[in-house]
């Protein structure tokens, strides 16, 4: 099993930053991708970023060049600098972890941290 905890979400200014954090716990051999996923009220949940164990990156078109992912392999985390942030930003941010654990390889899921840019 791999638990997921994510910090860092909370009230931003459009043009802010925020910085949001994901630690991954739990017994598992190896977390092959590490990213943030985002659900607006009403919308359907999407990708946002996603880092992989070999540091490939991939970005959401709506994000790139404003966005950031970051991942500690050492730690087992990820990080998402959020710049230039816009009201369509505001979502609940959910962390996922592509993991291999005894029994397989499966998608693991933090409980969402919300993020709300308004002036």
């Amino acid at each position: 099993q791999v638990q997921l905890v994510e910090s860092g979400g909370g009230l931003a200014q459009p043009g802010g930053s925020l910085k949001l954090s994901c630690a991954a716990s739990g017994r598992f051999f190896s977390i092959d991708v590490m990213g943030w996923y985002r659900q607006a009220p009403g919308k359907q949940r999407e990708l946002v970023a996603s880092n992989t164990i070999v540091g490939s990156k991939n970005y959401a078109d709506s994000v790139k060049g404003r966005f950031t992912i970051s991942r500690d392999n050492a730690k087992n985390a990820v990080y998402l600098q959020m710049g230039n942030l816009k009201p369509e930003d505001t979502a609940v941010y959910l962390c996922n972890a592509k993991a291999a654990v005894s029994s397989g390889r499966y998608d693991y899921w933090g409980q969402g941290t919300q993020v709300t840019v308004s002036s």
